[in-house]
């Protein structure tokens, strides 16, 4: 049975960094990734990263958010630095089963950012 847990979440100031950690099992993944939901937004993608360590991030993140990948622990991270307001949302992660394309979501984790 597949199990994907986050973990990291809470409130930090404008400027901060967390870091998110997601742990994955019952499989192998394939590409691992985190997206994120903003109230009254739609779901995005944040930033994935492949087995091979190449990675995708989206622009308004870019120079911001890191992503790692231990691939014998099935486990990613998100180090987040100079967090902003606009980073506020709830953050999931997602891991794609290898071969099968099979996708599994964590319940997701809250970042806020506020003063």
């Amino acid at each position: 049975q597949v199990q994907v847990v986050e973990s990291g979440g809470g409130l930090v100031q404008p400027g901060g960094s967390l870091r998110l950690s997601c742990a994955a099992s019952g499989s192998i993944f394939s590409v691992m990734g985190w997206y994120r939901q903003a109230p009254g937004k739609q779901r995005e993608l944040v930033a994935s990263i492949t087995r091979a360590g190449s990675t995708n991030c989206a622009e308004s993140v870019k120079g911001r958010f890191t992503i790692s990948r231990d691939n014998a622990n099935n486990t990613v991270y998100l180090q987040m630095n100079s967090l902003k307001p606009e980073d506020t949302a709830v953050y999931y992660c997602n891991a794609k089963r290898l071969f099968t394309g099979s996708d599994y979501w964590g319940r997701g984790t809250l970042v806020t950012v506020s003063s």
